[in-house]
């Protein structure tokens, strides 16, 4: 188990995180944990309407807080997908078999009611793996 010393949070600039108290990742032992991720780049929306584009750049946003800890996509075990329509399934899997293809990490994929922004189509969660072997 983890002591205290060796949990590592890092912030982002979702306007969510302040307000709500929660970090955009925790690095506890050999696991981080990205929280869920928006298509948000410095509070804009990209790709809007469109969720193959939205889900590229949420899991561009994970990866990017990953990197703090000095781990990239090879290091992803578990991805979680949460889209608002079913008819996106096709688009938000043709993303994350773009990213994560050659990793094959765990995924689920499921459909929600609604996000806090009403314009987000997909928001996405990460796990990494940083031990020595993560093939």
């Amino acid at each position: 188990m983890s002591s205290p010393e060796s949990v590592r949070r890092v912030q982002a600039d979702s306007p969510w995180e302040e307000t709500i108290g929660f970090a955009r990742a925790v690095a506890a032992g050999d696991r981080v944990l990205v929280s869920g991720t928006m298509p948000l780049v410095g509070g804009v929306l990209q790709g809007e309407g469109d969720p193959y584009e939205q889900t590229l750049a949420a899991f561009r946003n994970a990866l990017d807080a990953l990197r703090k800890f000095d781990l990239g996509v090879e290091s992803v075990i578990r991805t979680r997908m949460y889209l608002t329509h079913a008819r996106d399934v096709d688009e938000v899997g043709r993303a994350h078999k773009e990213l994560f293809d050659a990793v094959r990490p765990a995924a689920t994929l499921v459909v929600v009611s609604g996000f806090v922004d009403s314009r987000v189509l997909v928001e996405v969660e990460v796990e990494a793996f940083r031990g020595a072997d993560a093939s």
